[in-house]
């Protein structure tokens, strides 16, 4: 864990493109000293998150509504549901690899069409991708999920002592499974597999309905007045 302060840039509130009705701060980490797979594993651990070479976390005046969100791969316990999910995920290929398959961008470019038209994502980029997920300081791993020889999903995962920080996920959106939950349990199974004793999900925003899918992996823990904490009954 981090033991002494860091200094911290913070920008400028802004329109939040979560809960439109508060406004978003960022603080980002501004000692290149703690930018490296160390610092960065003891960052996350105090709830930050990366963007590319960014190490960053919420910092707003009025709203505390995020909070970052890890689940238990040892303990993990699926639902119902998600014990289906798993049972789909016996028959998928998965591979962690250091570099992105060839035609990446191609089931990228589909995804991004497909469910995020109306985002800032929009079109797909590239380059812009690429400055996002990687990092020069950070071994990035690509989770490739394949059906049938054929890719289907990536999930961006960090690799660090903690255990695995889930960055991205895309997949076939005409697939007719649930890809986008099937990569989440891919990157659990793979960190208990490999003693990673969790997988962070990034920010949890209870009242966005696009981030609710994150909680019904459990047990989980969220990062709330610089303890993690358990909210389950």
């Amino acid at each position: 864990m981090i033991k002494h302060a860091i200094k911290l840039g913070v920008m400028a509130a802004s329109p939040c493109n979560y809960l439109p009705s508060e406004k978003e701060s960022i603080a980002i980490v501004m000692e290149d000293d703690v930018l490296s797979s160390e610092g960065y594993n003891a960052l996350v651990q105090a709830g930050f998150r990366r963007s590319g070479n960014n190490i960053y976390r919420p910092h707003c005046g009025a709203c505390t509504a995020c909070h970052s969100l890890r689940v238990s791969a040892e303990h993990f316990q699926p639902s119902k549901s998600q014990k289906r999910q798993l049972n789909q995920l016996k028959r998928l290929d998965l591979q962690l690899k250091d570099t992105l398959d060839d035609n990446w961008f191609e089931l990228y470019d589909r995804y991004i069409s497909a469910r995020h038209r109306d985002g800032s994502m929009f079109p797909a980029r590239k380059d812009d991708f690429l400055s996002f997920v990687q990092s020069d300081w950070l071994r990035v791993r690509y989770l490739h999920v394949y059906d049938q020889n054929q890719l289907i999903a990536i999930a961006v995962t960090d690799d660090i002592d903690a255990g695995y920080s889930a960055i991205y996920s895309f997949f076939d959106p005409d697939h007719s499974w649930s890809l986008g939950s099937l990569c989440v349990l891919a990157q659990l199974t793979l960190a208990s597999e490999n003693q990673k004793p969790w997988l962070y999900l990034g920010f949890q925003i209870d009242a966005c309905s696009a981030m609710r899918y994150k909680e019904k992996f459990k047990p989980n823990q969220r990062y709330i007045a610089g303890e993690w904490v358990s909210l389950e009954k």
